[in-house]
């Protein structure tokens, strides 16, 4: 991809829709369904996010400055719906690691009552898809902790390559010490999986 002249003016989605999901930018008035999730999967979401336990005001900054980084392209932060239903079931987007080199994380996460349904598997395909033929993504990365298997069967199903287990790397949200498994994937790789 040209980069524009201004990183604001890098192009991006209003929405991108798969078989059951969609998945768009946020709105300030999605504040009251990211909170309900939340609050409906804390026990669930705790081992993994720090954000757990935020409460609502908490939720509501953290929701302008995901939008304010959106509109700077720092972060591309996206929210997944069902689509049949218009049911929120939890975020997803791109850390940006380098514009210029087209590297760029993907992140996610889920309600508890919606995972192992392959909602996630359909949204991080989509913005796969979406960095290699509209970014220019040159490397797409996953990273999770290791212990969190779900996660990291997402990627795997993905045909993401696992390239790393960072040792000891970061504090799990417990305040213990977790390892950090690396997955990647570049357009050299083959094409995802069906």
């Amino acid at each position: 991809m040209d980069m524009p002249a201004f990183q604001t003016a890098i192009p991006t989605f209003e929405e991108l829709q798969g078989a059951r999901v969609l998945v768009r930018p946020y709105r300030a008035s999605d504040a009251d369904d990211i909170y309900a999730a939340i609050e409906a999967s804390r026990d669930h979401l705790r081992p993994w996010l720090p954000f757990a336990d935020e409460t609502a005001d908490e939720l509501r900054d953290w929701l302008t400055h995901a939008l304010a980084r959106w509109l700077l392209r720092e972060e591309l932060t996206v929210g997944v719906w069902e689509l049949a239903s218009g049911r929120y079931l939890g975020g997803s987007g791109f850390h940006i690691h380098s514009w210029q080199i087209g590297y760029f994380e993907i992140g996610y996460w889920l309600r508890a009552d919606a995972e192992g349904k392959g909602f996630m598997t359909e949204t991080v395909r989509l913005l796969t898809d979406y960095a290699f033929a509209s970014l220019g993504a040159q490397r797409v990365e996953i990273r999770c902790d290791a212990r969190n298997t779900r996660s990291a069967a997402v990627a795997e199903r993905l045909g993401f390559v696992r390239e790393a287990r960072l040792r000891k790397n970061l504090r799990a949200p417990d305040g213990t010490l977790r390892d950090t498994l690396i997955f990647a994937r570049t357009p050299d790789d083959p094409p995802m999986p069906a």
